[in-house]
């Protein structure tokens, strides 16, 4: 099996310290994380890892169950890029004079769908949303013009074939059997002294 990009997307209870007990199991494993956002869900107080890496799909696995474990997470799913519709945000930082005096930049700009969010007289900064490779495409492009500074954000995805957490968390509900009383005289004998 080859490696190719996954992304794991894993909801979560908002715990202080989960974050770093999820990064931990990728470095365990000595597994580069290419990207990660955290952000709330459209379920209230369940919140929303996108953990992008390359590996193979048999690691994924493994590491979505290893995840899985930890108490405060609720499910992870790993997915391909062609089962998800995903997103980066970049900004670019460049002289502004170069804008106006340069057709060629600001006609490059416009070809790659960049607006102007911020325009000062030593640089003006552009965003962009899209995928990785358009972003990587538009900085070779400005470079040659005298690109100040870049950032890119985390990917943010939405998996093509899901409902939803918030249906997911409807069918967890109705297929989990009623909790079932267990009558013990020693378990009852245990929460006295725990009471006490």
């Amino acid at each position: 099996m080859s490696k190719q990009e996954f992304t794991i997307t894993v909801y979560t209870e908002n715990q202080i310290g989960l974050l770093n007990r999820i990064a931990i199991i990728f470095s365990r494993r000595k597994i580069n994380i290419e990207s990660l956002n955290t952000s709330p869900s459209e379920v209230e107080s369940v919140h929303r890892f996108t953990i992008v890496i390359n590996e193979t799909e048999d690691v994924v696995r493994k590491l979505c169950r290893q995840i899985e474990k930890q108490v405060e997470v609720l499910k992870a799913y790993y997915n391909t890029n062609e089962e998800l519709v995903w997103q980066e945000l970049a900004l670019y930082k460049v002289p502004t004079d170069v804008i106006a005096e340069k057709v060629k930049v600001e006609r490059l700009l416009r070809q790659y769908g960049a607006k102007a969010v911020v325009i000062r007289k030593d640089y003006t900064v552009f965003e962009t949303a899209g995928h990785r490779e358009e972003i990587d495409t538009l900085i070779k492009a400005l470079e040659p013009y005298g690109l100040i500074e870049f950032v890119r954000s985390a990917r943010v995805a939405i998996i093509k074939a899901s409902k939803g957490f918030h249906e997911k968390l409807k069918e967890f509900d109705q297929a989990e059997p009623a909790e079932e009383v267990i009558e013990n005289e020693f378990l009852d004998k245990q929460d006295e002294v725990f009471t006490m």
